[in-house]
């Protein structure tokens, strides 16, 4: 049976190397002070839209309702909750999360309806907290293998310009602007037309020192002054304008090459009347390009009529973290090595009891050689 559009099973090395990243992702976030959480997928429709019901993405929101005919929906990211988890948590509040959500969304090759999104926010932050979850991200990308690049802009840059440029319908513009990587120059010119505000786009074509004329461009130095402490490279990107009506101040995507999607994106927010800033990344987009050796069970044993042997050999690799299980024909357990890519079978019989060495084949060269138990579980 096949799964419902936008949805997908993981196995084998797809769920491995998912499981790996999650790793990562897990000690670099814990290592950068945040400390995990967990929150439901199904929440009232009230709570999930929030104050930004006229976000693109509200309306993608995969709505319910339980036997008592109450308004449910999925939830579309986990940044919504923490108006509840973080509320009277001695500050700053700092959570990671790596949730299931879900969108009502067409469907495309690198864009589901069900995805993981793996989210660091620092509850009661500044401009240095910006930088290092920047700089936590970068580092786990560099674990990754993924060559990336970082975009920085101000929510309230955009707004002076606008502001100067006297154009009103501020949100409804920002949307647009947001649409650069997605639709052609020329169509997003076309939908600010509607608004008078097409002289933007030449604007944001100006160099770097042509806004050090705006105020706000302040908190842009301050952010690239604190990320070059930091020893990252970012790039102020004046067009840079993320959707959501939630930022009131930095925001920043990082893209990487081969991938027109962003991969990670985030910004800085009010959350209860709290000043707070946060990041995230689809884990299915980050997967499709991160460059890891994956490794997984890392031996067969075979049991040759030895079954306790094979059992007690089995449980003293385990307990020297080597992964391992038993199979009982030597064609089968080879057959499966070969196709799962394990890199070594062990085999298990009355000679290899007797002599208390264990014959040890390295699947890829070839290769045989006889080992004590002790230099079993070295050697592995």
């Amino acid at each position: 049976m096949e799964t419902v559009k936008g949805f997908r099973d993981y196995t084998g090395k797809e769920a491995l190397k998912r499981a790996k990243i999650k790793k990562i992702l897990i000690e670099t976030f814990e290592k950068y002070g945040f400390f995990p959480a967990e929150t439901p997928i199904i929440e009232y429709e009230s709570f999930v839209k929030g104050n930004n019901q006229n976000d693109e993405v509200i309306s993608d929101i995969f709505k319910l309702k339980d036997k008592g005919n109450r308004k449910l929906a999925l939830r579309y990211e986990p940044t919504f909750q923490l108006k509840r988890i973080s509320k009277d948590k001695r500050l700053p509040f700092r959570r990671y999360q790596i949730a299931e959500v879900f969108r009502d969304e067409p469907v495309s090759s690198n864009r589901f309806r069900q995805f993981t999104q793996c989210d660091v926010d620092i509850i009661g932050s500044n401009i240095r907290n910006e930088a290092e979850v920047l700089k936590a991200f970068s580092e786990i990308f560099d674990k990754l293998g993924i060559e990336i690049k970082i975009y920085i802009n101000n929510r309230k840059l955009l707004n002076e310009i606008l502001d100067k440029e006297k154009i009103k319908n501020k949100e409804q513009i920002i949307r647009e602007i947001d649409k650069l990587d997605k639709l052609s120059e020329s169509e997003v010119k076309k939908n600010l037309k509607k608004y008078k505000a097409d002289q933007l786009l030449k604007i944001f074509k100006n160099k770097k020192d042509f806004f050090k004329k705006y105020k706000e461009y302040e908190d842009i130095e301050s952010l690239m002054n604190y990320c070059k402490i930091f020893g990252i490279e970012v790039n102020f990107l004046p067009s840079l304008a993320r959707g959501l009506s939630y930022y009131n101040g930095s925001i920043f995507e990082i893209k990487t090459k081969g991938m027109k999607e962003t991969i990670a994106a985030g910004g800085s927010y009010l959350t209860n009347n709290i000043q707070s800033t946060g990041i995230s990344m689809g884990l299915e987009r980050v997967s499709k390009i991160a460059k890891l050796s994956l490794e997984g069970i890392r031996a067969i044993i075979i049991s040759i009529n030895q079954e306790k042997e094979a059992i007690m050999l089995a449980e003293n690799l385990r307990k020297n973290g080597v992964s391992c299980f038993i199979l009982d024909k030597i064609s089968k357990a080879l057959d499966y090595a070969n196709k799962e890519f394990v890199p070594y079978v062990i085999f298990v019989g009355k000679e290899e009891v007797s002599k208390k060495k264990f014959k040890l084949r390295d699947m890829k060269k070839g290769k045989e050689k006889l080992l004590s138990l002790k230099q079993l579980a070295n050697s592995l």
